[in-house]
């Protein structure tokens, strides 16, 4: 379903860059984890994070214990706040890639869903333009689905059709 809270929208941003590379599962059973280290998602306080912040989470079972991926959410917080100021919420933002309104696909397959897409590609891009990292399309792909901005539920799936919305 679409999200237009921020501070959710940072939480899957987050969490889908800590995926690269590994399973959903492996992400998912650290969440509440993740949670509770990164402030229950308090965007200023993480972006006031310093080294030694990132350093004692580097060494934390709570999260994907992975320097690069947890010193990207502080930058990330940290641009995620420009992008707050510049557009008003990052919820505005976002939505432009996707004209405002959730792509609704109709997937009989697995295999017909694609790994990323222009305006993935077109996301990926601008977030890296601004100083985002561990964003790159396949991510933006991922968050966008996550996010509710596009709908590749199977159109045999019990949740296509309550996630359609009019485009």
């Amino acid at each position: 379903m679409p999200v237009h809270d921020d501070r959710v929208r940072f939480e899957f941003l987050t969490l889908e860059g800590a995926q690269a590379g590994l399973s959903w599962s492996t992400v998912l059973a650290r969440r509440d984890g993740y949670r509770a280290a990164f402030c229950h998602w308090d965007i200023p306080a993480i972006a006031q994070f310093a080294d030694a912040d990132i350093d004692k989470l580097a060494t934390d079972t709570r999260v994907i214990r992975h320097r690069g991926k947890i010193a990207s959410t502080v930058r990330n917080a940290q641009a995620f706040l420009r992008v707050q100021d510049a557009f008003g919420s990052f919820d505005t933002y976002v939505w432009q890639f996707v004209d405002g309104a959730p792509i609704q696909n109709a997937w009989h397959s697995a295999q017909d869903v694609p790994a990323k897409t222009p305006a993935s590609d077109a996301l990926s891009k601008d977030l890296i333009a601004r100083g985002f990292s561990f964003v790159g399309s396949t991510i933006c792909y991922a968050y966008m689905q996550a996010t509710g901005m596009v709908n590749d539920h199977l159109l045999s799936c019990a949740r296509h059709e309550p996630c359609r919305s009019p485009r």
